[in-house]
């Protein structure tokens, strides 16, 4: 049988003048299909970073900033799932894929506590010194003081508008607790191998980190 031909299923119209500019935009920058260093990466993973990109000038003006003076954002892999419609393993592949690039970091937190993510800026010469040496940066030590958001839908664009977040700086207690808990975590890393499980399992890296994060909660507490 002959194969059928799509159908439409609306009658759209045409852009007239500047007509597009009536829709927002996620913004994915050239250099990641332009970059050699880049090419490699899978388009969806490309996708998100814009996405995540894009989250970045709201939690900019929200004031979700680290000692450092450091943009973090909270994006969870449900986000991720609803974002582009797809499954969990691949969410968390995606993820995983943009952090292997050097094009984001994950802080995790422990308590049920969403990652903070870090999306970084790969377009100055800097970034790419970094990206050749990742073992010598340490852009991933992330200060005690960080704004804890209140809420984690809060820093989310719907289409041209965006919800103002609230924030509340974590206590000294915390940051003891935080200091003691990157002891633990450091301890447990090297303790369970968790490198060479996440090479060896990376589909199951959630689960993993859940363990972790279930032995030093207990530790910590």
């Amino acid at each position: 049988m002959p194969e059928k031909k799509p159908t439409r299923t609306a009658d759209l119209d045409y852009f007239y003048g500047q007509s597009s500019e009536l829709f927002s935009f996620y913004r994915i920058p050239k250099l990641l299909f332009q970059d050699s260093r880049f090419q490699p990466l899978s388009t969806d993973a490309k996708t998100l970073y814009g996405i995540l990109l894009d989250r970045m000038s709201l939690s900019a003006r929200n004031g979700w900033l680290d000692k450092a003076g450091r943009v973090f954002i909270i994006y969870t892999v449900q986000e991720v799932q609803d974002s582009l419609g797809c499954a969990d393993k691949k969410a968390t592949k995606l993820l995983r894929e943009l952090e292997e690039y050097g094009l984001i970091e994950r802080k995790r937190r422990g308590l049920g506590k969403p990652d903070l993510i870090y999306v970084k800026n790969f377009s100055s010469e800097s970034s790419k010194l970094r990206f050749l040496n990742r073992d010598n940066d340490d852009s991933g030590v992330v200060q005690n003081t960080l704004q804890d958001p209140a809420k984690l839908r809060c820093n989310k664009t719907e289409r041209n508008n965006t919800e103002i977040s609230d924030t509340d700086p974590i206590s000294s207690d915390e940051n003891d607790w935080m200091s003691e808990r990157e002891q633990l975590e450091e301890y447990f890393s090297q303790s369970l191998e968790v490198d060479l499980l996440l090479r060896l399992c990376p589909d199951d890296e959630d689960t993993i980190y859940q363990i972790m994060d279930l032995l030093v909660d207990t530790c910590a507490t």
